[in-house]
């Protein structure tokens, strides 16, 4: 199993969101939980699934990323958009991208 981590939506603005070691969600890719195994990924889906029944997530998912220099990076470009804005207007990107 490659390295993963869980994404989501938060329902109170849409925000893209990460579940955290803690099970809360951070808006931070790099705060996210590291899943390397299938009962990790089972364990912590089912936090995310708590998080939707309360009304705090919409749609959880696991993706694929890479590590390196203690960072976390999506490893798809579309992940990558979600997690740091658009590569092309740098005034409108988060903090990180092309870093």
């Amino acid at each position: 199993m490659t390295a993963q981590v869980i994404t989501a939506n938060r329902l109170r603005d849409g925000l893209v969101v990460y579940l955290t070691g803690t099970g809360s969600w951070s808006e931070r890719v790099g705060d996210s939980v590291v899943v390397r195994s299938e009962d990790e990924a089972e364990r912590n889906m089912a936090i995310a699934a708590g998080s939707v029944t309360d009304r705090h997530v919409v749609d959880p998912y696991l993706i694929d990323i890479v590590e390196g220099d203690g960072d976390i990076r999506p490893k798809r470009f579309r992940e990558q958009i979600r997690a740091f804005g658009p590569p092309i207007h740098p005034e409108f990107t988060r903090p990180g991208w092309g870093a």
